[in-house]
């Protein structure tokens, strides 16, 4: 042993135990964890101040990537120039940082996962959103530290005047833990801390209500939203991604699938080749071709589709089993005042703005100095300038300037400071102009430190300095949501954050919907073209069209008799002319299954309105069930039988019914019956019903279903050729269910069969869609009551290979003004000589009433 040394036994374990975690807390400290104040790890933080000191800003000129990465790694970070570039790299792409940090010029890599170039070849500068987070370093703001070698100080957090965390998020692996925070909307982070600002008790349900949900940089849609409700209250979660995708027809006629969103953190490469993998090993079928065709104006992956291919169903294996649908797990592990803790989206936001408290407290303090020492200074000065030819003779009678600062010192008690200031004054000073220019100076310098005094004094106008901050970033650097919420995935009310509004729900033949704002539906006059409807694929239209609420349940029934849930803000929205999303992407219907017909309700939970209300259901062939909505009022997610169905038969129409209403069936034929619905008792969930119309002649159905309790309400039928008529609802004598009915309409080749049955009355308005996608819009007070059986007058004019498809009635709202489409209108004056008397078709027997006989008796009394 050498002299001076000495060995002292140590229990191996001990030892391991202590060095693994001191250099776990080195990991967790000095690396891997963001601090929540900045939101910033030690790299980051040393690569934006290494710029900064570099000079490097957002209007200055760029400087070589390699010339950056040697300042910072040499004066900051001495942990190689590969995680210096790396992380420089990051901050500068566009769809790793919702907000990039970092202006680079050059190859910065891409989303397909491209190496960027090497440093040499790059060049960079700050962003103008970084001087934010550098902003008032120079006014002892924060505390500084020493660096590596003690040789210059670095700051140990920066000021950061906009929640850098929430907005851009991070991710990171420590030693036994790890973080990863997803990106928010600047915007809506902004609005959250002014709303905490403004309540400091604020709840995190409250502050939701201006911080949706994470907003990812390569946008996509959020799948669900009780993993964002379960981030923002605990801090963990799981976020559902998915791509955004649409289907289209190419010019050949396929059918296509075009991604233009991914998922974050998605590379697009490997998903393209991975996908490729699973269509040749036929895990994936329906694909025929796939391609990428992004370029510098956007993403686009295009999947073209095989003839029998459904889109729905290979759009959903993709999103199955492809990175298309991917999760971010949400977990806001950050530093503390130097320890990892869990944080929610309020605590967030509390550390924040209590970082920015202390910041604006510092920097105030700082400038309050400042204009303290030069009001000192002026005050000085002024008594120079009010002693001035004193202050001249002492000056010249000095010896040297020692001299004269002792003498200006002893004789007018000024400070060492002043007496040095006023030594330094040049002669152009002491004249009278300059004289007032100082007083105004201290004048305006008192007042700036009475208002520092009181910023100190005031916590209310420390927050209001940290509003006003935060409204310019908002103002200057606020943007729209690129991430869409989707709220399906999920069982979280959101009516609180959506505004209870009429919508449009259209439902086509092959299964699309979607929701439009009952606005941009305008009305027309009788007669009229339309305007262009929803844009359908080739054999496609539209079958269902009602107005609901955005706040009501739908009820979905298929024509197999089965029932599923859906609340209308989940229903995807889009213009009047896009043509809407599957119904299998939101609700798990069977391929072989069809819609045909919605309910929309208020709740599914009060007692009493679930006993006392009840559905009718009719069926194609005249089959009619009166069923509890309670029966109904338990979701599923994969939907319950609503009725047994007959074979040969198919559901038709679900109404909600009202106690003592009446019900009308309606025949292709043109025949009708009228009978209460006490005639049809209730029936279970699982019943099949009983007789409502008889059919007698050959192919004939049941086209519509009235359930009505007021009789002032008149009965509109409409035919197939887009001529329709009102008549009383008195025409029709009720009967008992189970009869022939009497004629609703005289059917003729002109007429068309009877395609629909309506209640209606003078308030209401009418939509008619044809199987083309030609929408019109009618007003029921243009249209006036004729006898139950003739033939009705013009509603649209329908061409030669068309026919109408859907119709549905609109509650007329009370300033409604009338609208037309220019590109689409003619007169509504009708150019069928037929129809010149008041529009009524002249073909028909205008006032007499026709009544169907069989074997000479009265249709009527058939029943």
């Amino acid at each position: 042993m050498a002299e001076g040394e000495k060995i002292i036994p140590i229990n191996i374990e001990d030892e391991m135990r202590g060095a693994y975690i001191d250099y776990s807390m080195s990991v967790i400290i000095s690396r891997a964890l963001p601090d929540v104040r900045d939101g910033l790890k030690p790299v980051h933080r040393r690569v934006l101040y290494g710029m900064s000191e570099l000079g490097v800003s957002y209007n200055k000129s760029y400087k070589k990537s390699a010339r950056i990465v040697g300042e910072v790694l040499g004066k900051y970070h001495p942990h190689g120039d590969t995680s210096v570039y790396d992380t420089m790299v990051r901050m500068a792409q566009d769809w790793s940082l919702r907000y990039p940090l970092v202006d680079g010029q050059g190859n910065f890599g891409s989303v397909d996962g491209d190496s960027p170039a090497a440093m040499r070849y790059t060049e960079a500068r700050l962003k103008r959103l970084a001087d934010e987070m550098l902003s008032d370093l120079d006014k002892d703001t924060v505390d500084f530290q020493p660096n590596f070698d003690d040789s210059l100080e670095e700051p140990s957090v920066m000021p950061a005047r906009f929640p850098n965390l929430l907005v851009n998020g991070t991710s990171g692996i420590a030693v036994g833990m790890a973080t990863n925070m997803a990106p928010h909307n600047l915007t809506e982070v902004v609005n959250g801390i002014i709303a905490y600002l403004e309540n400091p008790d604020i709840t995190v349900a409250e502050l939701m209500q201006y911080v949706t949900a994470p907003d990812f940089p390569t946008g996509g849609i959020i799948y669900g939203y009780e993993g964002v409700k379960q981030a923002f209250e605990t801090g963990r979660g799981r976020v559902v991604m998915r791509a955004k995708a649409s289907f289209e027809t190419s010019k050949t006629g396929k059918e296509q699938i075009v991604v233009t969103e991914i998922p974050y953190m998605v590379n697009k490469a490997s998903m393209i080749e991975k996908t490729a993998a699973l269509i040749n090993d036929k895990k994936i079928e329906g694909i025929s071709d796939m391609r990428d065709e992004s370029d510098r104006d956007g993403m686009r992956i295009v999947y073209d589709l095989k003839r029998d291919a459904m889109p729905s169903v290979v759009l959903n294996n993709l999103y199955k089993y492809t990175q298309l649908q991917s999760s971010f797990g949400v977990n806001n592990v950050c530093l503390v005042k130097g320890r990892p803790m869990t944080l929610n989206l309020q605590q967030l936001i509390h550390y924040f703005v209590e970082h920015r408290a202390e910041v604006v407290i510092r920097r105030t303090k700082y400038e309050l100095a400042e204009a303290q020492k030069r009001a000192h200074i002026l005050e000085g000065l002024l008594i120079a300038l009010d002693h001035l030819d004193e202050v001249i003779a002492l000056i010249r009678g000095s010896r040297d300037p020692e001299v004269a600062r002792g003498q200006l010192i002893t004789r007018f008690a000024l400070s060492e400071v002043q007496a040095r200031a006023i030594l330094d004054m040049r002669l152009q000073r002491l004249t009278g102009l300059e004289r007032d220019k100082i007083v105004a100076e201290y004048e305006d310098l008192m007042r700036l430190i009475d208002h520092l005094n009181a910023v100190l004094a005031s916590d209310a106008l420390q927050r209001g300095i940290i509003r006003t901050e935060l409204e310019e970033l908002r103002e200057r650097y606020g943007d729209a949501r690129r991430t869409e919420i989707n709220y399906v995935g999920g069982d979280f009310s959101t009516e609180d954050m959506i505004a209870d509004e009429a919508m449009v729900i259209t439902i086509s033949r092959e299964g699309y919907i979607k929701r439009t704002s009952l606005d941009e539906y305008r009305a027309q006059g009788r007669g009229g073209m339309g305007s262009r409807g929803a844009v359908t694929k080739k054999d496609d239209f539209t079958e269902h069209l009602f107005v609901a609420t955005t706040h009501e349940y739908l009820l979905f029934f298929t024509e197999l008799g089965r029932v599923f849930w859906l609340k209308v803000y989940e229903v995807p929205e889009g213009g009047k002319a896009t043509k809407g999303l599957p119904i299998q992407n939101l609700i798990e219907i069977p391929r072989e299954d069809n819609v045909r017909s919605v309910l929309n309700v208020r709740g599914l939970k009060d007692p009493d309105y679930l006993e006392n209300t009840y559905l009718m259901f009719c069926t194609e062939q005249g089959t009619v069930k009166k069923t509890p909505l309670e029966a109904y009022s338990r979701p599923r997610t994969a939907g319950i039988n609503a009725i047994t169905i007959n074979e040969g038969d198919r559901i038709l129409d679900v109404q909600l019914l009202a106690p003592n209403s009446e019900v009308v069936l309606a025949l292709r034929s043109g025949r009708a019956v009228r009978f209460n619905e006490s005639k049809v008792r209730s029936m279970g969930r699982s019943a099949a019903g009983v007789r409502g119309i008889s059919l007698t002649e050959p192919g004939d159905r049941v086209v519509g279903m009235v359930c009505l309790t007021d009789p002032s309400q008149e009965l509109l039928v409409v035919s197939e050729n887009g001529y329709g008529k009102r008549s009383a609802l008195d025409e029709y004598r009720v009967t008992n269910r189970g009869g022939k009915g009497v004629r609703a309409m005289k059917i003729t080749e002109k007429t068309g069969r009877l395609v629909a049955i309506k209640a209606v009355s003078d308030t209401d308005d009418l939509m008619i869609i044809n199987k083309s996608g030609i929408t019109i819009r009618l007003r029921m007070n243009e249209l006036r009551t004729i006898g139950r059986a003739t033939q009705g007058v013009r509603l649209i004019k329908v061409g030669s290979n068309d026919e109408i498809s859907s119709v549905a009635k609109v509650a007329a709202e009370e300033k409604d003004e009338s609208e037309t489409d220019g590109a689409l209108r003619i007169s509504a004056g009708s150019d069928d000589p037929a129809e010149a008397n008041n529009g009524v078709d002249g073909d028909a027997d205008l006032e007499i009433e026709e009544i169907i006989t069989d074997d000479g008796a009265d249709s009527e009394d058939l029943a």
